[in-house]
């Protein structure tokens, strides 16, 4: 991962390396969205998904094989309307704030996250990521080597549990989409955030409830939790290689700034156009985090227009399997380490 220099562009660009505030007022111009543009994403990505579904539902009276195929497919349709609902959350979706309230709410129900408790929870971790004293809500938790090597054997133990991969990518998943967003995690004393959360699960109760009426178990069992799957597995590893990566940036709050924070501690997953597609171009994830009101279908014009971004923090789909072994902060190195590192540090010291 590196950093490119200065780029030959008529306009003054700052290189990456330069203070991430001057990148802000270049940006603002890409923050508005195209209504027309919006409403067609979001065509493309419900009524497929909705189409596969039906789809999936008739053939379920060819094949079990072809009706699970198909869900997994439409797994990628609901990355996607996450996405579209992630956008809402930033009202960066439509210039009505109404309008992206009610479409990032109805789109909550089927991707099981209520939009307001999730709304509040995502605006938290823009405006504390990267800093060591706010972690805990919107985040992967990440302890520090000095904080894990105070730790109990037991402790420790846990710890090492909650970032293996297995669990991370396997059991993490299911445990935030089925349970976790069941009610408003991190926000509890709030009524409204409880209605937010209560409210969408009886939406969800309601829509699960006509499925099994009309088709009885089978739909759910091969449409909804296939899909479910590969969206939320898909979900937390993109959430996991966009702030966990070997140079991200993590700071205590006394050397901590918003902006740095936001382009150097965020990744750019270079992912090939189908999955780029799919994934609503949320591995353009360093210019939407220094600027979060930019449109997804916006962000890859940013990058061609300013190349000077292209190869900060660049990460190829191969490169990022290595994230899944880092799991500590090192404040000495200021990198993210495994635990085998620790260990050989440990050891030679």
């Amino acid at each position: 991962m590196s950093s490119t220099s200065q780029t030959a562009d008529a306009d003054p660009i700052p290189a990456p390396q330069d203070s991430a505030r001057n990148w802000v007022r270049i940006l603002a111009k890409y923050r508005e969205p195209n209504y027309s543009r919006s409403i067609f994403e979001l065509a493309v990505s419900i009524l497929p998904f909705l189409a596969l579904w039906v789809l999936a539902w008739l053939s379920l009276s060819v094949s079990y094989w072809l009706t699970f195929a198909i869900a997994l497919v439409n797994g990628g349709f609901l990355v996607r309307l996450f996405i579209i609902q992630h956008d809402c959350g930033h009202g960066s979706y439509f210039n009505n704030r109404h309008a992206s309230d009610w479409v990032g709410r109805i789109l909550g129900v089927l991707t099981l996250t209520p939009y307001k408790v999730w709304r509040r929870t995502h605006s938290i971790h823009h405006s504390a990521a990267g800093n060591l004293e706010k972690r805990g809500i919107g985040d992967v938790y990440t302890m520090t080597v000095e904080e894990y090597e105070k730790l109990s054997s037991l402790q420790r133990l846990r710890y090492r549990a909650y970032r293996h991969p297995l669990f991370m990518f396997g059991v993490a998943p299911i445990l935030l989409f089925a349970f976790q967003n069941r009610v408003p995690v991190g926000l509890m004393k709030s009524w409204e955030y409880w209605l937010s959360a209560m409210g969408t699960n009886v939406m969800i109760l309601a829509v699960l409830g006509a499925i099994g009426w009309f088709g009885g178990l089978m739909p759910l069992v091969l449409i909804f939790i296939p899909s479910l799957l590969v969206a939320a597995t898909g979900g937390v590893w993109l959430f996991y290689v966009q702030h966990q990566f070997e140079n991200t940036q993590w700071d205590h709050e006394s050397d901590w700034q918003l902006h740095d924070a936001a382009l150097k501690g965020s990744s750019y997953y270079v992912l090939p156009s189908v999955l780029r597609w799919f994934s609503g171009n949320i591995g353009v994830h360093h210019v939407h985090h220094l600027y979060s009101r930019i449109p997804f279908y916006r962000l890859m014009e940013v990058l061609r227009e300013n190349t000077a971004l292209e190869n900060l923090n660049r990460m190829t789909i191969r490169e990022s399997f290595a994230c899944a072994r880092l799991h500590l902060w090192d404040e000495g190195t200021r990198k993210l380490v495994s635990f085998a590192q620790v260990h050989q540090q440990r050891a030679a010291a």
